[in-house]
């Protein structure tokens, strides 16, 4: 069984780099279509440079910055929503059009009012906050009815309220809301990058790699960005867990 969870990942991902490479081949033109090899070549290539590393940095820093500052505001807005349902119902609005507003909207927008220096972190934040304030909305909605009766009539505190009756409800939206924001932050942070050209960043070295035809560079910063999404979302998944109902400490 063990096997299998290892292997078949491995084979999965082995059947699409070839597809991948006969399809590069078939083109045969690394301009148009580089190959895996061509990819890893140049990835091979960038990161032993500072300059990799400054772009990595740049992007991560200014990405979690507009994310955890979504977290904490779509935490409080969306307990605020809950509480006072009135709250709720004149955030809807402004919330409803953040989330239907295209990215390239947010990007011009944020470039007038912040300047290129700190686009990212405010697109990534605009972007994320609805994700995150729905999920916890969903989350602290599912609140068991018959305990929050109970602790009324007890007259349990609320930080035992919120420890032991929203906490469980709440996580599991949570940590969907925040997985899929996660993902966002990055694809909406490196396009503001993008459009913003803003300096040594990704979204910088992606749009020199589309200007100069290197499109293994091109796939290799995008491989970069994959990756450190990926890598985002799991750190954050491990980090939710340890708040997780059932482990050791958490009995009321």
């Amino acid at each position: 069984m063990r096997n299998n969870r290892f292997f078949r990942p491995l084979l999965i991902a082995a059947f699409w780099l070839a597809v991948w490479q006969g399809l590069a081949w078939m083109v045969g033109n690394a301009i148009f279509l580089a190959g895996p090899a061509e990819t890893l070549a140049a990835l091979a290539r960038l990161v032993p440079t500072a300059a990799f590393w400054r772009a990595v940095g740049y992007s991560c820093a200014r990405v979690c910055a507009g994310y955890l500052l979504a977290l904490a505001a779509g935490l409080l807005l969306g307990t605020l929503g809950h509480a006072a349902p009135l709250a709720g119902e004149a955030l809807s609005p402004l919330l409803r059009l953040m989330r239907s507003i295209p990215v390239a909207s947010f990007v011009i927008l944020a470039l007038l009012w912040v300047g290129a220096r700190r686009l990212t972190t405010l697109v990534v934040f605009l972007i994320t906050l609805p994700v995150i304030y729905a999920g916890v909305r969903a989350g602290l909605a599912q609140a068991d009815p018959a305990l929050l009766e109970v602790a009324r009539v007890f007259r349990v505190g609320l930080a035992r309220r919120a420890l032991h009756i929203y906490r469980p409800a709440l996580l599991p939206h949570l940590a969907g809301a925040a997985g899929v924001a996660a993902g966002l932050a990055w694809k909406s942070g490196v396009a503001a990058e993008v459009i913003g050209i803003c300096e040594h960043s990704i979204g910088e070295r992606l749009y020199m790699s589309k200007l100069y035809l290197e499109t293994d560079q091109l796939f290799a910063w995008t491989a970069v960005i994959v990756l450190l999404s990926w890598l985002s979302e799991k750190l954050l998944a491990r980090l939710l867990a340890r708040w997780t109902p059932g482990r050791k400490g958490d009995a009321p």
